[in-house]
């Protein structure tokens, strides 16, 4: 089967999202958002996601199929996100896959979300292995180096707080929308990002680990100081608190990334390339920051379009496909996983349980 029509569902958080794909060709790709239905509360809500998933599943594989004009039997294989994420978002979309496949007599293959993400430089520009990849989004912060589509070294990660996490709630403690990235991102580009200075989490310590949730911690007291003061905020205070807020989580991913390269460079790949992934990819502020870094190291620089950045089925379908290129398919015993770290050699970053290692 040499260019398969892969069907990819991903439902780990509170995007719906269905896509078909051959080869490295995307046929379609719909995705569902779930913003209205979690704007009231700050932030997701597991139970209302994993509701919304059931509800959606189908209408996007519907669309995904129509854009993709085929039907639905011509489908060769059905990738599905199998964790990690919210357990009941990735649980409706388990079962969807299980009961297509059922139906269908296709195959099934379970994907790790993250390794959906990691691999999308594949889909988008083709790299060559290895290369290095900062996977930087609302739930994980962690640097790869990717060498197979099963096959990831970790070199560091979040301890606490992904970045897109203390997006969202920085957002949340200055009043802003919902994401909190964009809306923060937003707010920075009117600020000033010398007025507040932020601290720059771990760089005294060799490595490259992060932190992230003292940034939260240090722009609530800032608030506060600041409604103290003068009995309110104003625009303007908003503006360079976002400002001086990104400034600082951009500060700690260039830095890391430079540590990072360091380690990946010293294993002298043939053709070095460096590539982000997640929904905080999309943050300007930061991509150009690393681009300037990988330009300065004479890496090459890689990013997906914006609408792959964030949770999207064609990632998924794709690293569905290069794991049915390997033989690797699953069977329905297929259950859903909140937990799975792509380098399961590796140390728990955030420690470990009866489910598992969470990172």
């Amino acid at each position: 089967m040499a260019d398969p029509l892969i069907l990819g569902l991903e439902s780990s958080c509170d995007d719906t999202a269905a896509a078909v794909l051959r080869g490295q060709e995307v046929l379609s790709s719909v995705v569902m958002g779930q913003a209205e239905l979690h704007a009231a509360f700050g932030g997701v809500v597991p139970e209302i996601a994993a509701r919304a998933h059931a509800e959606k599943l189908d209408l996007a594989i519907e669309q995904a199929i129509e854009q993709a004009g085929i039907a639905l039997p011509q489908i060769d294989a059905i990738a599905v996100t199998a964790g990690p994420g919210l357990i009941g978002g990735v649980l409706s979309g388990v079962m969807m896959a299980k009961g297509l496949a059922a139906g269908l007599g296709k195959p099934m293959i379970g994907v790790n979300h993250l390794a959906g993400h990691a691999l999308t430089p594949r889909l988008t520009d083709a790299l060559s292995y290895p290369y290095l990849m900062l996977l930087v989004s609302g739930g994980h912060c962690q640097f790869l180096i990717v060498r197979g589509a099963q096959d990831f070294t970790r070199l560091g990660g979040t301890i606490d707080d992904a970045p897109g996490e203390a997006f969202d709630k920085t957002a949340r403690l200055l009043g802003l929308p919902q994401p909190g990235g964009p809306s923060v991102e937003q707010a920075a580009r009117m600020g000033d990002e010398t007025r507040f200075r932020f601290p720059r989490p771990l760089l005294d310590r060799e490595g490259c680990d992060l932190s992230f949730s003292g940034l939260k911690t240090a722009l609530l007291r800032m608030r506060d100081q600041i409604v103290a003061a003068q009995g309110g905020l104003y625009e303007q205070d908003r503006n360079d608190l976002c400002a001086g807020f990104q400034a600082a989580i951009r500060d700690v991913l260039a830095e890391k990334t430079r540590r990072a390269l360091a380690l990946y460079l010293a294993e002298a790949p043939d053709m070095p390339a460096f590539a982000i992934a997640g929904g905080v990819a999309a943050n300007g502020a930061i991509r150009e920051a690393l681009t300037t870094l990988c330009a300065a190291h004479d890496v090459r620089f890689t990013a997906p379009p914006l609408r792959l950045c964030t949770d999207n089925a064609a990632m998924i379908a794709y690293a569905g496909g290069e794991l049915l290129k390997a033989g690797e398919l699953s069977d329905m015993s297929l259950s859903a996983r909140p937990r799975w770290p792509l380098d399961r050699s590796a140390a728990p970053l955030l420690g470990s349980g009866k489910k598992g290692a969470k990172a």
